[in-house]
């Protein structure tokens, strides 16, 4: 597995038999760090994501907060003239991390419900550097992906080789016979915000089964 885009685009025939590209992109799910990191390329490509949203005329949707990269993405689609749209559970409200100046804020009652919530509003999905909360949501949307509960694209920026190790890892998992080639296809990664919402408007969802092998013994 390359773990990277190339200038192919995808070639899986959709499940409803039709074209098989996605909706236009209206809104676009950001999963990422509430820290900053230890190096400033994360904040750059932050930036520069929020930015290409504001081109495009895509929606926000995150975490709602104000701190790290979070803050960084919804800043620069706010100071574009964008929309961006929090959801955030209510004990975090109250810790102060809370965006004051969001086109919409959601105030949900725990993260469950949060990562419902964005699931509903997003048309895609994007994990950028983060800790575990942030895999955590990357994993779970994914998971959703291989089940056939949605159809939407979902990627990583991998800023400044952060996600190496787990891009290899998730190879491994394939070699080991623990993911299938088509459903590691299903994240898409590249380096850059440009190169990867290109692919997301050129994505076809690929018709895949949950790979289920039962005991034979």
């Amino acid at each position: 597995m390359q773990g990277s885009l190339s200038s192919d685009r995808a070639t899986h025939e959709s499940k409803d038999g039709g074209s098989g590209l996605v909706e236009n992109m209206k809104a676009l799910c950001v999963f990422t760090g509430s820290s900053p990191g230890a190096k400033i390329d994360y904040s750059h490509v932050a930036r520069r994501l929020g930015e290409e949203l504001v081109a495009r005329e895509i929606d926000l949707v995150y975490g709602g907060a104000h701190v790290g990269l979070m803050g960084v993405v919804a800043d620069a689609v706010l100071a574009g003239g964008g929309r961006a749209i929090g959801v955030i559970p209510e004990f975090l409200v109250a810790k102060e991390v809370a965006h004051d100046h969001l086109t919409e804020c959601h105030v949900v009652q725990s993260m469950h419900e949060r990562k419902a919530k964005m699931a509903e509003l997003a048309s895609g999905f994007v994990a950028l550097p983060g800790g575990v909360g942030t895999l955590e949501e990357t994993f779970e949307i994914l998971t959703w992906a291989q089940l056939g509960m949605h159809a939407k694209p979902c990627g990583l920026l991998n800023v400044a080789s952060y996600f190496d190790g787990l891009i290899g890892f998730l190879d491994h998992m394939v070699a080991e016979r623990f993911l299938k080639p088509a459903h590691r296809e299903l994240l898409l990664v590249a380096t850059e915000p440009a190169t990867l919402l290109d692919a997301f408007d050129d994505y076809i969802p690929p018709d895949v089964d949950k790979w289920l092998e039962r005991d034979r013994s």
